[in-house]
């Protein structure tokens, strides 16, 4: 009798073993390795984008500045005028004239392209090589 209660004990347990969770726990870590660095990469690409297009916007913003301010080629541009025509309440608007690393736009004049920051183009230039500035990266 007691031999039959011992070997009623040792039933099969419908839990997992040690073994099989250390394999679903590598396969997650082989799958996060190989995706990790994909999304990093996408993050910066997009970061890159988002500066391209402030300095398009930039670009348009003096545009329209010298258009109806009768402002000669050449002419020196403040932030503050850039923003006035920059959409209230967006993230360009907001940033006190420093793109997404903190870095100044600085040296706007009409009728010049504005220019990326050398310590910027730094930091995205291996997701986002010169042609991809071309025409805001001298």
């Amino acid at each position: 009798m007691a031999l039959v209660s011992m070997k009623h004990s040792f039933k099969s347990n419908p839990a997992f073993t040690l073994v099989e969770i250390m394999v679903v726990v590598a396969i997650i870590a082989l799958l996060a390795s190989i995706a990790l660095p994909s999304f990093l990469r996408a993050r910066k690409r997009s970061e890159a984008t988002r500066m391209l297009e402030d300095l398009r916007i930039i670009d348009e913003s003096i545009d329209q500045y010298a258009i109806e301010n009768n402002k000669i080629s050449g002419a020196s541009v403040n932030w503050t005028d850039v923003q006035m025509y920059v959409k209230q309440g967006s993230v360009l608007y907001d940033s006190d004239g420093m793109d997404l690393f903190g870095n100044l736009y600085v040296g706007f004049s009409v009728d010049t392209i504005p220019k990326l920051r050398s310590t910027t183009f730094q930091r995205l230039s291996d997701v986002a090589p010169l042609s991809f500035w071309s025409p805001y990266y001298p």
